[in-house]
This record gives structure tokens, C-alpha cells and sequence, in this order.
């Protein structure tokens, strides 16, 4: 059988997605940080504690130093990021949280806990842990580097 537009699993899994994040969304809203928007994860996501060097956030992200550096300015401006001087390069800046980053990155954690925990209740622990599974499984594999395509 030939999977159609509606039952592709790739559509359906972007429905999910669409709707599990909108249920983010809302909670995000609903706690006060409307301001962060989805293109802000490429900061929030992969910011290291210590803070990050901008070409490390968006190697880590997959997004482009454009994209990224975008994120950064937009997050600085609102107060959730800082750029500071790189102790190991006086030539260099790293963004890192500022309070109101680290409340923002530690709610956000809080909520994903949260939708996780309603969909282990909805649809067993068993299946959400072999969901997050394979869909590690297939992220880890579309971060290998392509294979060398002929002689």
C-alpha cells in the first residue's frame, strides 16, 4: 500500500509536531514569556551552561551563523541573553543567560517535562520511551556525515 499525502508518516508526524508545539506555545504564553518565539531555540536549545560562541550554537542547532546570530540580537534585546568576552579568546564574545534566560530556559523545561508526562499517561510510558528511541535513532543517523557517493 502507498501511503497517501494525508497518511504519509511524514505529514502526520509534522501534525504532531505543529500540535505539540502549539500546546507549548500557549503554556509558554500562559507563563508570562510570549516574547520567545520557536526560531529561538536554536539559543535556549543549545546554549552551554558557561555560555556558547556563536559559530558553537549554530553548529550544535544545524541552523546558519546568520540564523543564529539573528537569535542571539533579537534575545539580547529582550533581556533573556548577554554577550560577554571569551576567556579563552579576548577576540571572541560568548553569549550566555542572563537571569531572566535562565528562568525562561528553566520554564521551558518545566513545560516539555510537563506535555511528556500527559503523553505517558495518555499512551503508556512504554510507548513514549520507545518513541523518544527511534526518533533519537534516526536524529543520530541524519547527523552522520554523508557517505562519499562514487569512485
Amino acid at each position: 500500500m502507498t501511503p497517501t499525502t494525508a497518511t504519509a508518516l511524514l505529514p502526520l508526524l509534522d501534525d504532531v509536531l505543529d500540535g505539540a508545539f502549539g500546546d507549548f506555545r500557549a503554556r509558554l504564553i500562559e507563563e508570562g514569556y510570549g516574547s520567545i518565539r520557536p526560531g529561538h531555540g536554536c539559543v535556549f536549545g543549545h546554549i552551554d551552561g558557561g555560555g556558547s560562541r556563536l559559530t558553537d550554537l549554530a553548529s550544535d542547532s544545524g541552523f546558519t551563523k546568520q540564523a543564529v546570530g539573528e537569535a542571539v540580537a533579537d534575545l539580547e534585546s529582550l533581556g533573556f541573553v548577554e554577550r560577554a568576552p571569551d576567556p579563552d579568546d579576548g577576540r571572541a564574545k560568548i553569549i550566555r543567560l542572563t537571569a531572566e534566560g535562565e528562568a525562561a530556559q528553566a520554564t521551558a523545561g518545566r513545560l516539555f517535562a510537563e506535555i511528556e508526562r500527559a503523553w505517558a499517561e495518555s499512551y503508556g510510558a512504554e510507548r513514549v520511551a520507545l518513541l523518544r528511541e527511534l526518533i533519537e535513532e534516526i536524529r543520530a543517523d541524519q547527523r552522520k556525515p554523508a557517505a562519499a557517493v562514487g569512485p
